[in-house]
């Protein structure tokens, strides 16, 4: 059974940085394709970044050139470093995983296991 830990999650203020990370569990991490997604209050939860096991990455328009998906198959984690935080970017993110699949998805059925969510919140 695949389990995600999400960690880094945080207050700052606009403008500013966050890593997230993710542990994973599992010896065929390096098989999975992995994303970040996030559900701000009141709203759906919503695709953020993925990346495919050969490391390629997408990245929804809002967070193009602003955010960075990352993965150390070595150590099983993924990262999320996060500059120029909005207040907009307040939510609750989740680390999400499709164990044997390479390409990466933006459709949140497409994921088979998720972790718990760490809160970031970004001040105005």
């Amino acid at each position: 059974q695949v389990q995600l830990v999400e960690s880094g999650g945080g207050l700052v203020e606009a403008g500013g940085s966050l890593r997230l990370s993710c542990a994973a569990s599992g010896r065929t991490f390096s098989r999975w394709a992995m994303a970040w997604f996030r559900q701000a209050p009141g709203k759906e939860r919503e695709f953020v970044a993925a990346i495919s096991t050969g490391g390629s990455a997408d990245y929804a328009d809002s967070v193009k050139g602003r955010f960075t998906i990352s993965r150390d198959n070595a150590k099983n984690m993924v990262y999320l470093q996060m500059n120029s935080l909005k207040p907009e970017g307040t939510a609750v993110y989740y680390c999400a995983a499709r164990p044997f699949y390479a390409t990466m998805m933006r459709r949140e059925r497409e994921y088979d296991s998720w972790g718990q969510g760490t809160q970031v919140t970004v001040s105005s």
